[in-house]
């Protein structure tokens, strides 16, 4: 039986490190279609509890010199190489979308429906842009948590990053990597005892 195309897209998907992704990123109309794509996950109760911020151009440094400030904020021994990196950790892609959990508590959808939704957008996006021919990584760090960086990228009290999906065009071919054997994960449940 042919493997049908969308399981082979499946069957291809890789990350290509953030550092080696490069111009040109995503058009304006190409993101997009992109992130049209990645809301088409489930969605119990159709809570739509997720958004995009883009960071792009010159955004990147004032980004890089953000978390450089924060790093020395946080530990002022940081070492001169500890904050340059800190610097670049934004500046290799083109684009940078990070993807916001926009929760609800108290729902009737439990946090855990919809922090899985939110997820599942992440890994759509990383599928999109491989569609669309970009190389991209989804990346959290301690950036994705620290209070200050959400407050400058202006997240409301019940939103939370769950990823800054680095997308550009790869500078290199990705090598296969080993992948889980989904027999050794799989187990069948025949009914309850007694």
């Amino acid at each position: 039986m042919p493997t049908p195309t969308l399981l082979q897209a499946l069957d291809q998907r890789r990350s290509v490190p953030s550092r080696q992704l490069r111009e040109p990123g995503p058009d304006t109309s190409t993101l997009l279609q992109m992130l049209r794509s990645a809301s088409r996950v489930p969605d119990h109760g159709r809570l739509v509890p997720f958004r995009f911020i883009r960071i792009q151009g010159e955004a990147r440094a004032a980004m890089g010199e953000l978390l450089a400030r924060r790093t020395l904020q946080k530990d002022p021994s940081a070492s001169a190489s500890a904050v340059e990196k800190e610097r670049g950790r934004f500046a290799s892609a083109p684009v940078i979308v990070a993807v916001v959990a926009r929760l609800q508590p108290g729902h009737k959808v439990p946090l855990e429906e919809q922090w899985l939704t939110v997820g599942s957008v992440c890994f759509a996006l990383l599928q999109a842009a491989q569609a669309c021919g970009f190389g991209a990584q989804w990346l959290t760090g301690w950036a994705a948590t620290d209070p200050v960086v959400c407050t400058e990228l202006g997240l409301g009290p019940d939103e939370r990053i769950a990823g800054f999906i680095h997308i550009g065009t790869a500078a290199m071919q990705m090598p296969e990597r080993e992948r889980p054997d989904p027999a050794a994960l799989l187990s069948d449940w025949v009914g309850g005892g007694a």
